[in-house]
């Protein structure tokens, strides 16, 4: 039988019904090394507080719902193995956002950032007999911000979104950047034009938090170079 580890789950708890302030549940649970965070916060909903409220779905790093700040930085809930961070962990809810309850925020600035840059194919041209076509170095260009899950994890650990809620954010920009480079749309230019706004991405200083945090791993730093030097070079 393996051997199991034990493990002290500090969490933020909030319940607006009651608490006027955010406060410390502290927790000892008993684990597999092995097991994830997000297996020690069901452990802790099922069979010691009910109360305690968090998002997630599949459990396997494809939704993104489970995001939020582990030990202080921004993570899956579900890839984060307690080996790794044991035998303390801290668990907050991500920054930036209102908090609903406990570890879920209200994503919807967040969702609406995301909106604001046309994420979706655009071309009014006339439909070709079959698919459009690609080459694969066409595909190459924007095939890394593809993988993007819409956790929230890079817009919320961005020291420019904690100080300005209506900075487009880095997940918003990375869509824009899947659509901008693929060439079989024809809205690029309206994009960027969304994006030269004061709150878009000039407000970038390459803090590089969002790279560090994004779970998929994404270049997002990366991108939003590109779609600076587009913009830029757009305007000569």
């Amino acid at each position: 039988m393996a051997e199991t580890i034990k493990v002290k789950l500090r969490i933020k708890r909030f319940n607006p019904e009651k608490d006027k302030e955010p406060w410390w549940g502290e927790y000892d649970v008993e684990m597999d090394p092995t097991d994830r965070v997000l297996d020690a916060l069901h452990y802790v909903k099922w069979h010691i507080d009910g109360t305690l409220t968090l998002r997630r779905s599949c459990g396997h790093g494809i939704c993104g719902s489970d995001a939020m700040r582990i030990n202080g930085v921004n993570r899956l809930a579900c890839k984060v193995l307690l080996r790794d961070v044991a035998p303390v962990v801290t668990v907050e809810p991500i920054l930036g956002l209102p908090v609903i309850k406990d570890l879920v925020v209200d994503m919807e600035p967040f969702m609406a950032q995301y909106r604001s840059v046309m994420p979706y194919f655009v071309n009014d041209e006339p439909p070709p007999p079959r698919e459009r076509l690609q080459s694969p170095e066409e595909r190459a260009v924007f095939d890394d911000t593809t993988k993007c899950i819409l956790c929230a994890c890079c817009t919320t650990s961005c020291p420019s979104f904690w100080a300005r809620g209506e900075y487009v954010g880095p997940a918003a920009i990375v869509q824009a950047h899947r659509f901008i480079f693929d060439s079989r749309d024809r809205a690029a230019a309206q994009r960027l034009e969304i994006l030269n706004e004061p709150d878009g991405i000039w407000r970038c200083r390459t803090v590089y938090n969002c790279t560090n945090a994004c779970p998929r791993e994404i270049k997002i730093t990366e991108a939003i170079a590109e779609v600076k030097k587009a913009l830029l070079f757009s305007r000569l």
